[in-house]
């Protein structure tokens, strides 16, 4: 067995710098660049990497020490063979893969089923395309085939259209979002000299607030239906065979809707896991949550990913006290350590108990509460609380609409495999959304509808990004853009990194937030950004330049060329892209070129 010690690398003219955060522990198994420790000077905090792929076996080094250039930190037996192969994929507490946070590019290919024999009834109504779903792709796919001249009929099972984004998803969660992020801000500025009294909450007007969000939203996509005559049809939608779709209302009468072309849009549901009881009312999935019935006094949320940490930030601000059990060694899988690693720090001085590495193995229901066995590090064995959220991800519909009779391959799980331009095995039925694959986001199903309605209607387009952003509403944001540093590991890119810390950002300090990071990774040989991450306010927003950059193929000077309005935190993507090409003059550059 071979030792190595790791000495601190050069960190410039600096001496006797403080250790802030220590990452890892003996025992730990890294990966080259995974952060070791944290340090902190009166410009900036930086994280210092591994050299190599290896085992930690004993740390030299531990908070609050004092360290300089050539410090040895730690040992570690470095891995046999060079670097260690990547972790497996996340598992969700059904043993199965996280169906949120996991970013397969696609459903896999099924065997095609022998599609029904064609009805002989009478369609009540024609038209050139269906769309079976009213989500943001599923409206967007009827509004763009309507504009480009089709016939078109929209189905929706629910009273309103908008799909679970609109009415049960991401805009009733990012207006009870915003609520928590007043809440929170509030609360803060004590520390800078500014109290207010602690708010009285009121449930009605906070479900009212959220609701009429949603009414203005939906009753807007109700006009532009109307506008561009795209028929709605009420009621569950299934294939009949494959020309035909049958609708059934909420008082049983069907209508048959024939069709020349067909998009499925039927996007997905929570996962239900069998060991908990679901029928219990004080166990929420989600859509449950939204409706704010109380705020409980303890509350377990299952599941670390980005709809779980959401909605525990909301019911958090209003008064519960939150436990979180991840199966995952992290929050947010799928999603760079380095960036959730701020958003887990804060979390775990805000809430009761975060567990990971760990998973819920029996829910019982009793009088006094919900009964909770766990398993894992660090867990208690029982725990006793008032209501779950479990929030391990969601499952799509695909199973859930006779698409077999129409000769459309379905897999196990209930994806349907469509190719770059939407379709499906069978010509003119189309798919896009969650039924379609990873990632289940509205803003990647917005451009599959357009590509597949334009399809249908004769043009050559074609779904084939360089990357769909992702981000995590809570406080503060994470998001991310093109490839993950970690997705670059296992595939073996070669890549350069500019990480700036937003503890040197004037903006970020005059927030009285500097925990935030942006990092930029760029193609070694090229330049060219492949990927980009950020943690810190408004991250979600501040993404879309660096998705931007992917598309167009800029490179780091590109970037860093680009003038940005300063002080601003857009202004952090520049930096990050100067920290890389070596030109940063707001912090000492860690190489030159």
């Amino acid at each position: 067995m071979t030792i190595e010690t790791i000495n601190l690398p050069d960190i410039g003219n600096v001496d006797e710098v403080e250790i802030i955060e220590v990452l890892v522990e003996a025992g730990d198994t890294v990966e080259a660049e995974d952060s070791l420790i944290t340090l902190e000077s009166d410009k900036a905090t930086m994280e210092i990497p591994a050299p190599a792929a290896g085992t930690i076996t004993e740390m030299l080094v531990g908070m609050g020490d004092k360290v300089s250039t050539g410090t040895p930190i730690a040992k570690y037996e470095p891995a046999a063979g060079g670097d260690a192969a990547p972790a497996d994929e996340p598992k969700d507490e059904s043993g199965e893969e996280s169906k949120e946070e996991a970013r397969a590019t696609g459903a896999s290919s099924s065997p095609a089923p022998a599609a029904a024999a064609a009805t002989d009834a009478e369609a009540d109504v024609a038209c050139d395309l269906c769309v079976l779903g009213s989500g943001p792709g599923g409206y967007t796919a009827a509004f763009r085939a309507a504009d480009l001249g089709k016939k078109v009929v929209l189905i929706e099972r629910f009273p309103v259209i908008g799909g679970v984004c609109l009415n049960v998803g991401c805009i009733p969660s990012k207006a009870l979002l915003h609520v928590s992020e007043v809440l929170n801000e509030t609360r803060s500025m004590g520390d800078h000299g500014v109290t207010f009294a602690e708010p009285e909450i009121d449930l009605d007007k906070l479900r009212g607030f959220k609701d009429q969000t949603i009414k203005k939203l939906t009753g807007g996509l109700e006009a532009l239906a109307k506008q561009r005559k795209v028929q709605i049809v009420r009621g569950y939608g299934r294939f009949v065979d494959p020309h035909h779709v049958a609708v059934t209302d909420e008082d049983g009468n069907e209508t048959l809707v024939r069709f020349d072309n067909a998009i499925i849009a039927a996007g997905s549901q929570p996962v239900k896991l069998p060991f908990i009881p679901h029928d219990d009312p004080r166990v929420m999935d989600s859509t449950d949550a939204l409706e704010l019935e109380e705020i409980p006094g303890r509350m377990l949320v299952i599941g670390g990913g980005i709809i779980g940490l959401e909605m525990a930030q909301v019911y958090d601000a209003l008064g519960a006290d939150i436990s979180i059990v991840e199966l995952a060694d992290t929050i947010i899988p799928g999603a760079d350590k380095d960036l959730t690693r701020p958003l887990l720090k804060i979390l775990k001085k805000r809430y009761q108990d975060i567990f990971l590495g760990a998973k819920v193995t029996n829910v019982e229901a009793k009088d006094d509460g919900l009964h909770v066995t766990f398993e894992g590090k660090n867990t208690p064995e029982t725990a006793v609380y008032d209501r779950i959220l479990v929030a391990v991800g969601r499952a799509p519909n695909g199973k859930k609409i006779d698409a077999e009779k129409a000769g459309v391959a379905v897999d196990e799980r209930g994806f349907i495999a469509a190719d770059e331009r939407m379709r499906t095995n069978v010509e003119h039925i189309h798919a896009i959304g969650d039924v379609v694959g990873q990632p289940m986001l509205a803003h990647k199903a917005v451009h599959e509808g357009k590509v597949a309605a334009e399809v249908i209607c004769g043009l050559p387009s074609a779904f084939t990004p360089m990357g769909i952003p992702s981000v995590a509403y809570t406080d503060p944001e994470v998001a991310w853009a093109g490839k993950t540093e970690e997705e670059l590991k296992a595939e073996g890119v070669d890549y350069e990194k500019g990480a700036f810390p937003w503890a040197a950002s004037g903006r970020s300090l005059s927030l009285g937030r500097d925990e935030g990071l942006t990092k930029a990774l760029f193609c070694k040989e090229t330049h060219r950004l492949l990927g980009a991450g950020i943690v810190g306010p408004n991250a979600g927003e501040l993404v879309a330049e660096a998705m931007l950059a992917v598309e167009m193929g800029a490179d780091m000077a590109d970037i860093g060329l680009t003038i940005h309005p300063h002080p601003t935190l857009s202004e952090t993507l520049g930096f990050a892209a100067e920290m890389a090409e070596g030109t940063i003059t707001d912090l000492l550059p860690p190489k030159k070129r």
